[in-house]
């Protein structure tokens, strides 16, 4: 479980002599020792941009103190504040939820859309350019099994589907190309590796979607995703 960075306690939980020789700094909450990463992260930069941060691209205590929030809140485990692939995937959708004039890219059209950019690994819904859902974090498609760009009809709707490829449940499944579906995953969102070709979704993302979504509605995906 992960536990917020008290930083009243970090200069105290820590030796001077040795918090200048390493990457972590330890503090306690309740009792538990939550470790901090204060290494920059290959993603530094870009994290501090979108959670608001100074952007020097050196990790901080108050850059920990703050990635570390945000990973909590996404339970990123482990939520040690390190500026990673997966917290910056994480820190897309923070930014995304209160700058929507950023969701860009997707067709302007009368009919509903759901607009899956791949690059920034978002789905969201639009209906004469207006955002009805949405943003929230998906996972698409890893090397090999790419999720297929374009503009798809969804033209099956299953809500309790077992796969028998992968010999699992699929719930709220929505296909929109060939075997590709949006549908929900027990796996944490943001890791890799990424789906077979799918897109996968929260489960409570992927049961609100099947409350919305009809057949014939428009699934329009671009971009390229990143990672494994």
């Amino acid at each position: 479980m992960a536990f917020p960075l008290v930083l009243g306690a970090v200069l105290g939980a820590v030796p001077a002599a040795s918090a200048a020789s390493t990457s972590e700094v330890r503090a306690f909450d309740d009792g538990n020792a939550v470790t901090c990463r204060l290494d920059p992260g290959p993603y530094q930069l870009q994290v501090e941009k979108y959670l608001g941060l100074p952007q020097d691209g050196k990790q901080s205590e108050s850059d920990c103190a703050a990635i570390q929030r945000m990973q909590q809140k996404y339970e990123i485990d482990p939520a040690d504040g390190y500026a990673g692939l997966v917290s910056y995937r994480a820190a897309i959708v923070e930014w995304a939820t209160t700058h929507k004039a950023s969701l860009t890219g997707c067709p302007k059209r009368s009919q509903l859309v759901v607009c899956i950019d791949q690059a920034r690994q978002l789905l969201w819904l639009q209906k004469a350019g207006k955002i009805t859902f949405g943003p929230v974090p998906a996972r698409t498609g890893m090397p090999g099994h790419r999720t297929r760009n374009g503009s798809h009809p969804i033209y099956k709707r299953v809500q309790k589907f077992w796969s028998h490829l992968y010999d699992g449940p699929i719930p709220y499944s929505q296909f929109f190309d060939g075997g590709q579906a949006l549908h929900a995953s027990y796996r944490p969102i943001f890791e890799d590796p990424g789906s077979h070709g799918c897109v996968n979704l929260r489960y409570d993302d992927a049961k609100a979607l099947w409350s919305i979504l009809r057949l014939g509605d428009s699934v329009y995906v671009w971009g390229t995703r990143q990672g494994a």
